[in-house]
């Protein structure tokens, strides 16, 4: 890979790690709020050293030992951050697995926030799909037949990693609701939880948005490395943002639909790659910044 893709990659991958996680951010924010200085100043420190290593780090090492089982934990290790030219055509050729399951899972992500949550309407449509939300579960279980039918076509394997992909989904968002009702009692002062409770908490969010970033980021690159550091720096913007700019960030009210966009067409990249449609290296982060960056221009028009 040539100097200016890897530039291109990572910023990519920073941008997307980061718009992903303002939710994350928010609730961190509100939740650190309740909390004694001396755990505020704990999750700042050790929580970003176990988001960025511990979750950014061991996910992708073990979606690369899910779909190459053959080459074990350690082996999966090394081929995550190894440049042998026979490793990588080993996990490039398992890649449609990952693709095909990571696919799903984003396209589901966007879909459930189109149809179901809560939001800011930016685009015309938004409202209409919003009123018609009982459709959801039809919509993405006939998504999820038609790309198991054609994927048994090129690999049984491929089909299973699509169906895998969607059951990371509902589990993922089994926590994200069960989080969301929880949050509510950790934002009463009097609800008596201790701050190490809270902490643990935001350790359980983070490490369930780590998945729909860590998961998006292998749209933008199959290397390990490179999603580590892209991810990582985002981890640690996000944490900069809980810190100090949360307030001015919430009043950006459309920047949730330009991530929400974003994973929808990072999801249709991976299916398409899964299929072997050649998309282009630059496709996947230049479309993020043009996507992120329209509805940030509309965020900033709206406060006006």
């Amino acid at each position: 890979m040539d100097f200016l893709p890897i530039i291109l990659t990572v910023a990519g991958l920073i941008l997307f790690e980061t718009i992903s996680s303002i939710d994350n951010a928010v609730i961190n924010a509100e939740v650190l709020s309740t909390m004694g200085q001396r755990a505020r100043k704990w999750f700042l420190l050790w929580g970003l050293l176990i988001a960025v290593f511990l979750l950014r780090g061991a996910l992708p090492w073990l979606i690369v030992w899910v779909t190459n089982p053959s080459l074990g934990p350690i082996g999966s290790f090394t081929a995550a951050l190894s440049s042998d030219p026979s490793v990588v055509h080993a996990v490039e050729a398992s890649a449609p697995i990952l693709l095909s399951g990571g696919g799903i899972f984003l396209i589901f992500l966007f879909f459930h926030w189109l149809f179901l949550e809560p939001k800011r309407f930016g685009l015309k449509g938004e409202h209409f799909f919003m009123s018609q939300g009982v459709w959801f579960y039809a919509l993405v279980s006939i998504i999820l037949a038609v790309v198991v039918w054609f994927s048994l076509q090129s690999s049984p394997l491929m089909a299973f990693g699509a169906v895998i992909g969607s059951t990371a989904f509902f589990i993922t968002h089994g926590f994200k609701e069960n989080a969301q009702k929880s949050e509510e009692q950790l934002l009463d002062k009097n609800s008596g939880k201790s701050d190490l409770s809270k902490i643990f908490y935001l350790e359980v969010i983070d490490a369930t948005f780590s998945i729909d970033g860590v998961i998006g980021a292998f749209a933008f690159t199959l290397s390990v490395p490179l999603i580590l550091l892209g991810n990582g720096i985002g981890a640690f913007v996000v944490r900069e943002l809980t810190i100090h700019n949360i307030d001015r960030i919430k009043r950006y009210v459309y920047l949730k639909n330009g991530a929400m966009y974003s994973i929808l067409v990072l999801g249709i990249i991976m299916l398409l790659d899964s299929f072997g449609v050649h998309i282009p290296q630059w496709f996947a982060p230049v479309s993020t910044v043009v996507i992120v960056g329209y509805f940030f221009l509309k965020s900033r028009k709206a406060l006006v």
